[in-house]
């Protein structure tokens, strides 16, 4: 039974997501308290959390059974990753979920700063009426500097292209081909603060990016820019913007994250040209379903070893997709278990060798697929996608990842070779359509084997015979065979067999038939 604290709000249907599962336990505690959750969290397995959540060093400590860190948003500055990777935690997000809500927000707070609405507003609850006073600007136009060309930032460029705006881009990370796709202008920062008449920031919270829009920026801006913040507090310099804003040198600013949330003595509220929210850029229904729906099912995935969309903290990892790496990864692991069992050196090389539709990212996965399955049958210590790498490295394994000209028999397939100086196993294996699994190559012995069960894998001196001399002995110990499958590497040589059983072999019926004339090893692999 995997137990699961859930420490944020989530969409009534995540929770009934989870409450389907027959192997979770939930416990719903919606803003719980850090003092209780530090007294709580050691009898979990996964925690799932938002923002009001704090995952330090000392939380992750005191989860000594923690598999998995559930954050249900695109950040993760509450969550201490570094050290939840030296534990092997996997810790996982939902980039992507609530694009189009902080988009949506980020335009709102641009209108309503743009038309002053907000004082507007204000002046008709005070039943006043002073249409002069609120004169504003049209959209049509005008420039906008969009900082992050990312989820978010593209789709608040389409909206304002909607508008008839004019679109700059600031990201140094995307290629050129990225800006002509979503008609954006790519500028530098400099160019971006000097052109454009608003300026709206969407990049995640890194040292990078902390206090990127200060004093130096703003000297840069028109006079009357308009700044908007629905990313993350700090950002923006919030000191440096509420002077600009009490110059008038920023004319008017959306703001939705702050430096401190909730902010304290707020002196923001004391200006009519500011527009204000409460981090609501999440805050839809629809939002809210997509992001409680993912972290549900990837939470699931993760606790039961399995493939998982979003994850933050797995080496080299870009977003996972397609049916087909995720089948691969499950072969993989499993081939890694094979190994394991079947190996009688230590080996200090993996190479890992793709062909066909697997690319470097699926080599990768697939490595540390592998590695988990592989140093799991020989570690007490829970061995995870997160810390397998370091592990191996820490037993002198090294590795590399390359395409496979020469393995051709399949559209698709994967090859690992492990090996020391003198020493080599070679595991190959293949996906194919419909999700089916086989190993078909164990050095150079060529098969189409389903990799699960009990596996014994013999190998004999190809000479008439061996095959009832292993029935028999089978036979006799009432163990029913499932699937037979026999390949020689050379007439007269060596012939091996993968024979896969309905129950487990006794340590007796191994015995008796490494007894047996003409049989030279006999393993008993279970998958």
């Amino acid at each position: 039974m995997h137990r699961i604290l859930i420490t944020g709000k989530l969409a009534r249907e995540a929770l009934e997501r989870f409450a389907r599962e027959p192997d979770l336990e939930v416990d719903y505690r919606p803003d719980l308290p850090a003092s209780q959750l530090l007294s709580l969290v050691a009898d979990f397995d996964a925690l799932v959390s938002r923002s009001e959540t704090t995952i330090d060093r000392a939380l992750i400590d005191g989860g000594t059974r923690l598999r998995v860190i559930a954050r249900a948003a695109v950040g993760v500055g509450n969550i201490d990753i570094a050290y939840a990777t030296e534990r092997g935690i996997l810790v996982i997000n939902t980039p992507g979920m609530n694009t189009n809500s902080a988009a949506e927000l980020t335009l709102g707070l641009l209108i309503a700063a743009m038309r002053k609405i907000v004082p507007a507003h204000m002046t008709l609850m005070a039943q006043a009426w002073d249409r002069h006073r609120f004169t504003g600007h049209e959209l049509r136009g005008k420039t906008i500097g969009i900082i992050g060309l990312g989820n978010v930032g593209h789709r608040v460029a389409k909206f304002a292209r909607g508008f008839d705006m004019h679109v700059l881009a600031y990201d140094p990370y995307l290629a050129p081909t990225v800006f002509e796709q979503h008609q954006a202008e790519a500028v530098s920062l400099e160019q971006l603060c000097r052109r454009s008449d608003v300026i709206t920031v969407h990049v995640p919270k890194t040292r990078e990016t902390s206090g990127m829009i200060g004093a130096a920026q703003v000297d840069l801006m028109k006079e009357g820019v308009v700044l908007l913040n629905a990313a993350r507090g700090g950002i923006i310099q919030e000191a440096v913007l509420l002077e600009a804003l009490r110059s008038g040198k920023v004319r008017a600013a959306g703001i939705d994250t702050w430096e401190v949330e909730p902010p304290a003595n707020n002196p923001f509220r004391e200006l009519a040209n500011v527009v204000m929210t409460p981090h609501i850029g999440a805050s839809t229904v629809e939002a809210q379903h997509a992001v409680g729906m993912s972290i549900a099912e990837q939470t699931i995935r993760a606790l039961r070893g399995e493939v998982v969309d979003f994850p933050v903290n797995m080496p080299q990892m870009k977003v996972l997709e397609g049916a087909a790496t995720r089948m691969y990864t499950v072969l993989s692991e499993r081939l890694g278990g094979f190994a394991a069992q079947f190996l009688d050196f230590t080996p200090t090389h993996l190479g890992i060798l793709f062909r066909g539709g697997l690319s470097k990212d699926d080599a990768v996965l697939s490595r540390l697929a592998f590695l988990k399955g592989f140093l799991q049958h020989s570690n007490e210590e829970l061995i995870t996608y997160v810390n397998a790498e370091r592990k191996a490295q820490a037993r002198g394994l090294t590795f590399f990842d390359s395409p496979d000209p020469l393995y051709t028999d399949y559209e698709s397939s994967i090859r690992f070779v492990l090996s020391n100086t003198t020493r080599r196993l070679e595991l190959a294996g293949v996906v194919f359509s419909g999700g089916h699994l086989r190993i078909t190559r164990v050095n150079d012995f060529l098969f189409e084997m389903e990799p699960r069960g009990t596996l014994l894998v013999t190998t004999n001196v190809d000479q008439p015979g061996m095959i009832g001399v292993i029935g028999t002995v089978l036979g006799n110990r009432s163990v029913n065979i499932d699937e037979f499958e026999l390949a020689r590497n050379r007439p007269g040589g060596e012939a091996m067999a993968l024979i896969r059983v309905d129950d487990d072999v006794p340590d007796q019926v191994l015995e008796e038939l490494r007894a047996r004339h003409g049989i030279t090893s006999v393993k008993r692999i279970r998958i």
